[in-house]
């Protein structure tokens, strides 16, 4: 059975931060040591479902603040940002899957992601906490019955007697259904 990992607390928090302050970045992030044969993942919330996507990605995580909106954009496209001089897209995943109710307040998370030398920054319910997977403790996607199209998935993974969903974040945020990276770009450093 998978269990949570070491030195990343910040779900003891019923599933959401307190302070809109608090800000974890990269160096935090991947600070905790991991076994050979372990992965290690940042579990969140959408609607009632959790989810997990490989902690290499994330950046930071951070309180949700006002975008720049774009014009003619997905209605899941909720605008950019200024991160220290990058302009990043901000992605609702809640509206993109049409899962739970999107509010937008100080509790309302951001986690920025790193894919393919583009930041890229979704919006989640919350941030719940890192888990350490082994291979043999990730099952494989479902072909139906989550919000996410199983392409995009890696498997199901049993965490603290909850059903984690194993996001592959760089092939979704890659996608034609997102459109945010030009795909002859991330072919080009893939292969």
């Amino acid at each position: 059975r998978a269990h949570s990992g070491r030195g990343l607390h910040c779900s003891n928090l019923p599933g959401r931060f307190k302070t809109r302050g608090m800000r974890m970045t990269e160096a935090t992030l991947q600070q905790s040591p991991v076994g050979s044969d372990e992965r290690e993942y940042l579990s969140f919330v959408l609607g009632k479902e959790y989810y997990a996507i490989d902690i290499t990605t994330v950046k930071e995580i951070r309180g949700y603040e006002a975008t720049t909106k774009i014009a003619n954009a997905p209605a899941f496209i909720k605008g950019v940002l200024n991160l220290r001089g990058d302009i990043v897209p901000i992605v609702d995943l809640r509206i993109k899957f049409d899962v739970g109710e999107p509010t937008y307040n100080e509790f309302t998370i951001v986690i920025m992601l790193h894919v393919y030398d583009r930041i890229v920054g979704v919006v989640v319910d919350g941030v719940s906490d890192v888990v350490r997977l082994t291979e043999a403790e990730v099952l494989p996607p479902p072909e139906f019955g989550v919000a996410f199209d199983s392409q995009y998935l890696l498997g199901l993974a049993d965490v603290d007697d909850s059903m984690v969903i194993l996001v592959n974040i760089e092939k979704l945020i890659t996608s034609d259904a997102l459109a945010l990276v030009d795909n002859s770009q991330s072919a080009a450093i893939a292969g």
